[in-house]
């Protein structure tokens, strides 16, 4: 029996579209319900927002956390990880899941105090299967010396606690648009990237308008990929500053 599993990952830019102008979250829930992905990688959302009244009415905001409004009835399951709090709320890595979740953890890979990062790591049960699937959501820091100790613990997070036997995607911003996270993960790991592996080089995410840096990728091990998609035309140009990657493998 083969079961597939979509997937996306987005940077929603904290809700707001490019150049802050407007809070698009609510076309964000649709376009991203749209896609009808069975696990969802977010980052840069908000898990607490404190506004005033006038500029909730004004922007719609929603009461609930972030990542709690975007799964809505599409994704029953669903896990958070904070990496920046501040006076007003917090933001972070969220995983949306149509499978629950057997466990996960937020990992702290902060290099420096003012640039909080975490690695957000899931473990899905694919009903009808008994396969464990570990999700791996990630945000990396802007400078490479900060990525080089984050991609260093991630590879030590993969070692201690994900089975060579079971299947895993990682995917999120990586900020990586020297490609030097390949060393890592391909060399050290044996993941592949999924836009490398089909297209034969990685999906350019950033900015929206124009993609020129390959920053956001969908690693994984243990299955076969079948399609992908960058997402960035049509009404998607008009939401966040990063294009979204959609893609799709067979267990």
């Amino acid at each position: 029996m083969t079961t597939k599993v979509h997937v996306l990952t987005y940077n929603i830019h904290k809700g707001y579209c490019t150049g802050n102008r407007r809070f698009v979250l609510d076309s964000m829930r649709q376009r991203i319900a749209e896609t009808e992905a069975d696990v969802v990688f977010l980052q840069e959302i908000h898990g607490t927002a404190i506004k005033s009244e006038a500029k909730r009415r004004r922007f719609s905001y929603p009461d609930q956390p972030h990542f709690e409004y975007l799964a809505d009835q599409a994704w029953p399951h669903y896990a958070y990880g904070r990496n920046s709090i501040y006076r007003k709320g917090d933001h972070g890595n969220a995983i949306l899941s149509m499978h629950p979740f057997a466990s996960w953890e937020n990992i702290d890979v902060s290099i420096f105090k003012r640039s909080s990062r975490s690695i957000l790591h899931g473990v899905v049960e694919i009903p009808g299967r008994s396969i464990r699937l570990h999700t791996l959501c990630v945000h990396l820091g802007l400078l490479e010396q900060e990525r080089k100790g984050q991609l260093q613990a991630l590879t030590e997070r993969i070692d201690q606690h994900v089975p060579h036997d079971e299947p895993m995607i990682i995917a999120g911003d990586f900020n990586d648009w020297r490609r030097r996270a390949e060393q890592h993960l391909h060399q050290d790991l044996g993941l592949e990237e999924l836009f490398v592996a089909m297209q034969g080089r990685h999906a350019r995410t950033f900015p929206v308008w124009a993609p020129v840096l390959p920053v956001d990728r969908i690693y994984y091990r243990g299955l076969r990929p079948l399609a992908c998609q960058r997402l960035h035309q049509g009404p998607w140009r008009d939401l966040s500053d990063h294009a979204a990657l959609f893609g799709v493998f067979s267990l």
